[in-house]
């Protein structure tokens, strides 16, 4: 019989709603959700009920005191003090990305959680995905790979959401908002320095908040990278480069609120085979990744577009699988707080460069990570 986890679930907010909170439900032969926290006393007892879960807390120090087993913080801002917290308290942690906002601070998170002998594992649901599987095969297997592009184009989000039947949303006391603002202040300074406000905001809004789903995911396919070549960023548009020995990687992120399209892409570039994995909305439940491959006879006329849609299963349900596996059986998470720590010091590399104009070689490293004064 599968051993059912008690969970808590911090932040009761629109991805908790529309994904993590709905595949809890599904998975209640490895799930039971015993309690939610949220800063909104009101948010948290309209989803209880929805939900049927027991018990409401609105401060999570007071949640982490419940005979839960794990705990899933969905919050925004820095998740590294209810991490450490809850670790301390002998609570496994499945964590949305970004982990926090530094290095420092994830060494932290996972200093806590070795000490604990508890799991820490970070959210990142593309790495569970079929097709993700499928293109980092197709891609590895890619002969002579002249380049790897990823673009993403972010849209208006409220389109997505929609027609799902979701909790109202009640407003959040203005002190606690207050606070959170000190605080994610207070860890962006901890990771960049006293950067101007325009790299400030960047730093969280893009980079940590988009841009680290791009970097996880390259970094699966092909390792850490070995220098960082070039990075351009305005009001709206990132481009980053990137060189994984002789393999050159170009990133472009753009935001284009006109339209509600969004779309990410993920293509490698071979003499014989070009490869393009792309994701949808990830507010959609079970909209399918896919992956084209062009290829043909080489020296003749024929070539072939070859579309797959490798699975309808959802990656953030496959990824609370994921969890659940490792919390019962102790296997070591795929993304696990070691591979969490790259992408921040890749980001913090991103500004440092910015900043200095410089290529940075191995701009992933934890040992030094990119600490800007």
């Amino acid at each position: 019989m599968t051993r059912r986890l008690k969970v808590g679930v911090v932040g009761a907010g629109l991805i908790a709603q529309v994904m993590h909170l709905n595949y809890l439900r599904e998975l209640s032969d490895r799930y039971e959700i015993a309690a939610l926290c949220d800063i909104s006393a009101e948010n948290a007892k309209n989803n209880a009920e929805r939900y049927n879960i027991p018990k409401t807390f609105s401060d999570w120090r007071d949640m982490l005191q419940e005979p839960i087993d794990a705990v899933l913080i969905l919050t925004s801002g820095s998740h590294a003090p209810i991490a450490i917290a809850a670790a301390k308290a002998g609570k496994h942690v499945l964590v949305e990305k970004p982990m926090c906002f530094s290095v420092e601070e994830g060494l932290e998170m996972q200093a806590a959680a070795q000490e604990a002998g508890t799991v820490l594992m970070v959210a990142y649901p593309k790495r569970y995905d079929p097709a993700y599987e499928r293109f980092r095969d197709l891609a590895i297997d890619t002969v002579d790979p002249r380049l790897l592009r990823v673009t993403t184009f972010e849209s208006p989000f409220l389109p997505y959401v929609q027609h799902y039947s979701l909790a109202p949303v009640s407003p959040i006391p203005a002190e606690a908002i207050a606070l959170w603002k000190a605080q994610t202040q207070e860890s962006i300074t901890r990771a960049i320095g006293d950067a101007d406000p325009f790299l400030r905001e960047s730093y969280h809004a893009v980079l940590l908040d988009t841009l680290v789903h791009e970097l996880n995911t390259i970094r699966g396919v092909l390792g850490e990278p070995t220098s960082l070549e070039y990075v351009d960023l305005t009001a709206g548009s990132l481009t980053v480069v990137l060189k994984f020995e002789d393999l050159t990687a170009a990133i472009h992120w753009l935001d284009l609120p006109g339209i509600t399209r969004y779309e990410m892409e993920f293509a490698v570039y071979g003499p014989e085979s070009r490869t393009t994995l792309s994701f949808p909305s990830p507010f959609l439940r079970s909209a399918p990744a896919t992956v084209d491959v062009i290829d043909g006879e080489v020296g003749t006329a024929k070539s072939r577009n070859i579309s797959e849609t490798v699975s309808y299963e959802s990656s953030f349900k496959l990824e609370l699988q994921a969890f659940h596996d490792c919390v019962v059986e102790g296997t070591e998470p795929l993304t696990n707080a070691q591979d969490a720590l790259h992408d921040l010091a890749l980001c913090q590399s991103i500004i440092r460069y910015i900043q200095q104009g410089e290529s940075i070689a191995y701009p992933s490293s934890i040992d030094a990570p990119a600490f800007v004064n």
